[in-house]
């Protein structure tokens, strides 16, 4: 945890921009895989970690601002929980951790939000992810999971979101921890693949990295051999010479902040010359999208960098033809590049998506419809403190290939032969994790191999 004064300022700040009500933060509870003590890895929910930093689960917490005081509710476990789990802290001590006095069992709870009802005090809760916590919404409260949606607080999320978007120096070097250790599962990746192995070994080997760094995984390694499917989770084939190999694998640290990042690599020793031509596109894009960031630009002028430069790259190899700022705006680089170029990132790997991507990414803007645009996750001006990714890619998707030249779709901007010859080629990407400041974007951790002559010196 950090220190107490952290979470103290925190609440005091939360306080200040919601104004009045009652707010309910639901921890989360463990969550069994296939019977009650067989669980999966316990992860506490995100917002109640940045308020309260307590990693522990069936808590929640009341945060009355109209009376100013502040409620951890928790049961203690018991000398049965003690023999099989050791000693634990009480509720109280790891309450005090945090700078909150008041604690009470998780049955008191009930009685506080029904005191709230009768008293017509406002409940403030969040959206929910988790059916458990929505069950117990609905006993609390008599909020129908169905209903979320129309009644959470959107005062709260905004509330929230305003914090949690700006990453304070502290923060900062819990990230740059987290990256680090994600450079080092790509290293490992990049350097242990050969032909002939399972994805799942390689898969397997990131994810050692990880855990021998004492954390976790961010989310599910993505390691495969078919790029082109965007979050492909399946570990099953063999890999062999003249294939790309894709990774895209973050470390999550013990304080819970995470790190973000995807390379492409060739199974052979080096890349062939078709896969070195559309590789070093995707760098050009990358750069371009870098190269467009800056303090208080909207983040989606780099999304749109990159798409343009995926297109004139494409171009240069035959695949596309037209003005490249016409197409763009058309949506054809989507054949390529069909979805955003980053997202925030923080305590979650898409940070606040539980809160809904148009107030985090969009301050409330509408999204675009457009495909490939209306994946873009952040498009905001991005202000100091914020951390994102940067990841364009180029991916041949047979079946989008299929069903776009099927509809004559884009014919003034793609040259369909030229991609279908290419339809196996796969799906590339590489990505980087930034910080904004008042003097432009920062790279976060330590460098990534990513050129041509870097990765495949780890390949030989």
């Amino acid at each position: 945890m950090f220190g107490k004064s952290t979470y103290t300022e925190r609440r005091r700040t939360l306080k200040e921009k919601v104004g009045k009500g009652l707010i309910l933060l639901l921890g989360n509870d463990e969550s069994a895989m296939n019977y009650a003590d067989n669980t999966y890895h316990f992860r506490q929910d995100s917002t109640f970690l940045y308020y309260f930093g307590i990693n522990h689960p069936g808590l929640a917490a009341l945060i009355d601002i109209d009376s100013d005081t502040e409620t951890i509710f928790g049961d203690d476990y018991t000398i049965d929980d003690i023999v099989w789990m050791g000693p634990q802290p009480t509720i109280a001590e790891r309450a005090e951790e945090c700078g909150v006095s008041r604690v009470k069992p998780v049955a008191h709870l009930q009685e506080a939000v029904n005191k709230a009802k009768t008293t017509g005090q406002v409940l403030r809760f969040l959206p929910l992810y988790r059916p458990g916590n929505k069950i117990k919404l609905l006993e609390l409260a008599g909020v129908y999971p169905k209903e979320i949606a129309s009644r959470y607080s959107l005062e709260l999320v905004k509330a929230v979101v305003s914090q949690r978007e700006i990453k304070t120096a502290e923060e900062l070097v819990q990230i740059n921890q987290a990256v680090d250790v994600s450079v080092d599962m790509h290293m490992a990746a990049m350097k242990f693949a050969q032909p002939g192995m399972r994805e799942a070994e390689v898969a397997a080997e990131i994810h050692k990295v990880a855990l021998a760094a004492g954390g976790n995984i961010s989310f599910p390694i993505i390691a495969t051999i078919n790029g082109q499917t965007l979050h492909n989770h399946y570990y099953g084939n063999t890999i062999k010479e003249g294939d790309l190999f894709l990774v895209d694998a973050g470390y999550e640290n013990e304080m819970c902040y995470a790190g973000d990042l995807s390379s492409t690599f060739p199974v052979s020793k080096k890349f062939t010359s078709e896969q070195q031509e559309i590789y070093g596109i995707t760098l050009a894009a990358h750069q371009a999208a870098v190269d467009a960031l800056g303090f208080q630009k909207p983040f989606r002028e780099a999304h749109l960098a990159a798409c343009s430069t995926i297109f004139d790259g494409m171009k240069s190899m035959g695949f596309t033809k037209g003005n490249t700022a016409d197409a763009v705006e058309a949506g054809a680089h989507a054949l390529f590049f069909p979805c955003g170029t980053g997202h925030m990132m923080g305590l979650d790997v898409h940070d606040m998506e539980d809160l809904g991507e148009v107030w985090v990414g969009y301050d409330g803007q509408p999204k675009s419809t457009q495909f490939g645009l209306k994946s873009l996750r952040l498009a905001k001006p991005l202000q100091a403190g914020h951390v994102f990714t940067i990841e364009p890619g180029i991916y041949f998707i047979p079946e989008l290939i299929d069903l776009w030249s099927g509809q004559g779709k884009f014919n003034d901007f793609i040259n369909w032969d030229k991609v279908k010859s290419y339809r196996n080629f796969g799906g590339i990407r590489n990505e980087e994790d930034f910080v904004m400041t008042e003097n432009g974007a920062r790279l976060l951790g330590k460098p990534k191999p990513k050129t041509i002559v870097e990765v495949e010196a780890l390949r030989g």
